[in-house]
């Protein structure tokens, strides 16, 4: 996502092998939280945009085996591993194209739905961006956005260097041009977009020692690793030092690891129509 000035100065989590493990770690651990209510009619073209390593593009297609999805992104070394992953996964219905979603290679109305996840939080203008897809719908095709808000975490225990390294994660992408916060923003995004009908739905994820797999897939696996993933970029912006933010790392840790740690995180999930 660094081919236009309309997008955030870099991918805030980078395109290492860790963050495709962490991408799949995620997709996992949320797949009925996201997925449950989105399914697609047979011969339904579906426009996934920024599919990025095909964490969400498996279950979109498996969920609607007889519709037909387009997924695209913008990093060539995302697509070949989402290529890879759809044939591991023997998933027929999907084909992936190159593409920046401010110059789509498709032409207007040619889609019934537009699938889009963990994209928006990544763009300097997400309004124009919205609009820009909007045109590829057909009439009344719809949108489902879903995106998460780092402002809507807490936890227990707290301790003054995770909560440092958490907000060095929200202060770091927002410095990139992107906006870690933008799940409470969906229903004006949608609207000023153009978009009707529009519904925005809380996805919200728990996690406690009665939910050992919820604290392992979600907390150890995905948001450590995420904050994590910034490490170099906070210190070189100056936000924290070296000691604090691996202290807080531990801190988020020891948490996961304690009897008494809680975690609690919000997604938010919008639908429009054209």
């Amino acid at each position: 996502m660094t081919e236009t000035g309309s997008t955030a100065k870099s991918y805030v989590h980078g395109y290492s092998d860790r963050e495709t493990q962490r991408l799949h770690d995620q997709a996992g651990s949320v797949r009925e939280l996201f997925h449950h209510d989105t399914t697609y009619a047979g011969g339904d073209r579906v426009l996934e945009v920024g599919c990025g390593v095909g964490a969400q593009t498996v279950t979109l297609a498996r969920h609607s085996p007889t519709a037909t999805f387009i997924s695209f992104d913008i990093s060539r070394e995302s697509l070949r591993k989402a290529q890879a992953l759809v044939r591991q996964s023997n998933v027929r219905n999907v084909r992936f194209h190159r593409a920046n979603l401010f110059v789509p290679p498709f032409h207007p109305e040619t889609f019934d739905h537009l699938f889009v996840c963990h994209v928006v939080e990544h763009l300097a203008e997400p309004v124009a961006a919205l609009v820009c897809l909007r045109d590829m719908l057909r009439s009344d095709g719809s949108i489902t956005l879903i995106e998460g808000d780092h402002g809507s975490c807490y936890f227990h225990p707290e301790s003054e260097e995770s909560l440092r390294a958490w907000n060095c994660l929200i202060e770091v992408q927002a410095r990139l041009g992107g906006n870690s916060l933008v799940g409470r923003e969906l229903y004006p995004l949608l609207t000023k977009a153009g978009f009707g009908e529009v519904q925005v739905s809380p996805r919200m994820v728990y996690a406690d020692e009665s939910r050992p797999v919820q604290m392992d897939a979600f907390v150890n696996n995905t948001i450590i690793p995420m904050v994590q993933g910034i490490r170099s970029q906070a210190l070189e912006m100056g936000l924290i030092d070296e000691a604090a933010f691996d202290k807080g790392i531990q801190d988020l840790y020891e948490l996961a690891a304690s009897k008494e740690g809680a975690f609690c995180y919000t997604f938010f999930k919008g639908t429009g129509v054209k």
